[in-house]
């Protein structure tokens, strides 16, 4: 998720959300009157007790059966952070699969990266599967982020959706079809 680093009147939010067939995760964005200036990017820490405790992340999980990639990164969206559609201004696909290989299912992950726009003023509330979050730009967001993939997401999110003209090509309903026809 990001913000923009001093909030004003007409601030509008964006969170960055991943989904797969394994893997759902979160980033974000945040602008004024449609133009993203000056954006803070959310990353979660991992609680202890999890896998991979302390690692600072966006928002992840599993697909619930018979979920579409879209159904289920809005449905993780709304579990780690509190975020629900009424608070989603847009949706966005940012053109990328990420795949790696994760012990814990002894296979292939792969996950489709997706992020949101939310109302101004929108604030995560944290599930247990987190313990701190953080606030930062794009800069400290690749310098935390571990995972090369979170740093392609990032890249993304701050080259194709802080541009609202080339934004609207990466737009999605909530249903996850496209929104430019």
């Amino acid at each position: 998720m990001f913000r923009p680093r001093t909030r004003s009147a007409g601030a509008v939010d964006v969170a960055g959300v991943a989904g797969s067939a394994g893997v759902a995760g979160v980033a974000g964005v945040a602008g004024v009157a449609g133009v993203v200036t000056d954006p803070e990017i959310l990353l979660m820490r991992r609680s202890p007790g999890r896998i991979l405790p302390g690692l600072w992340q966006c928002v992840s999980g599993s697909l619930e059966a018979d979920e579409t990639v879209t159904a289920g990164a809005l449905r993780e969206l709304r579990e780690e952070t509190g975020f629900d559609p009424g608070q989603i201004v847009g949706f966005y696909d940012l053109d990328q699969v990420n795949q790696f290989h994760e012990p814990s299912v002894r296979g292939i992950v792969s996950a489709a990266v997706f992020a949101v726009r939310l109302v101004a003023g929108a604030e995560p509330t944290l599930s247990h599967e987190h313990d701190g979050l953080r606030w930062v730009s794009p800069d400290e967001a690749l310098d935390l982020a571990v995972w090369p993939a979170y740093r392609e997401s990032i890249r993304r999110i701050v080259e194709n959706l802080l541009d609202p003209e080339r934004a609207i090509w990466f737009e999605l309903t909530l249903a996850g079809d496209r929104a430019r026809r």
